[in-house]
């Protein structure tokens, strides 16, 4: 796909991941429709793919919620014109083991913990796909589904909501880049591993160091890796149905 002037969404577009893939689509020409909860970065993030002089607007909504997906894909058609890409980068974390003991008692984990997760990373990433994918029909323009999943899906220590979320969003893609082909959308994942955010750049220089030690480049990945991952996706018409780990040489 030659991305000039094609008009991609990119859920949790406000910071991180999402706004190192905005300002990478903005620099290749781009037009972007970012959906994320409301919060100042979200306007700032606009404000940074529009100086870069392509069209960018701000969609708020919680992916999760059926109606608001609904109506954030029907404004950013309305806005941009039809769409030609998605990027399901949204996700939360809420770490847990399924139990412990604790001075004898057994402590599980809450069932919000679980559906929070569920709901965010996988329901949303379901809830996106169908939507830009039936816009994308209805207009007859072609274009590309990506999903964000992690290496976690194939399990991780303290992480059964998050993993089983991740291992959906691969099955997911795989089963929407068989169906949706013969309308001319193509549907592919990226796995990060660990990678430079927020959370990360809060941890103790020991703590980072044990991580980066156990990963065979000897560092973490940085947003833009993942951006520019997700980039030759897009623009590489044969990739369709496959996850692309980007994790360094890790396996959990």
């Amino acid at each position: 796909m030659d991305l000039n002037n094609k008009n991609i969404l990119i859920t949790g577009g406000a910071r991180g991941l999402g706004l190192a893939m905005a300002k990478w689509f903005a620099e290749r020409g781009a037009n972007l429709g970012l959906i994320d909860l409301e919060s100042p970065e979200l306007s700032q993030a606009v404000e940074i793919c529009r100086a870069k002089g392509v069209k960018a607007f701000a969609y708020v909504a919680n992916v999760a919620e059926e109606e608001q997906v609904v109506n954030a894909v029907k404004k950013a058609t309305s806005e941009l014109g039809p769409l030609n890409g998605l990027v399901n980068n949204a996700g939360i974390l809420r770490d847990g083991l399924l139990l412990k003991v604790k001075d004898g008692k057994i402590e599980k984990l809450p069932l919000e913990k679980w559906q929070s997760v569920i709901n965010v990373n996988l329901t949303g990433v379901f809830l996106c796909g169908r939507e830009v994918a039936a816009s994308m029909v209805e207009s007859g323009s072609q274009g590309v589904i990506v999903n964000i999943a992690s290496i976690a899906r194939e399990g991780n220590y303290g992480q059964s909501n998050y993993s089983s979320a991740k291992a959906g969003v691969s099955a997911m893609t795989v089963t929407w880049s068989k169906e949706l082909a013969k309308y001319g959308i193509r549907c592919a994942a990226v796995a990060p591993g660990v990678i430079e955010t927020e959370m990360t750049g809060g941890m103790k220089p020991e703590a980072k160091a044990r991580i980066c030690s156990g990963i065979p480049v000897g560092r973490m990945g940085t947003p833009e890796e993942i951006a520019a991952t997700v980039g030759f996706i897009f623009e590489n018409d044969y990739y369709n149905g496959r996850t692309l780990e980007l994790d360094g040489g890790l396996k959990l």
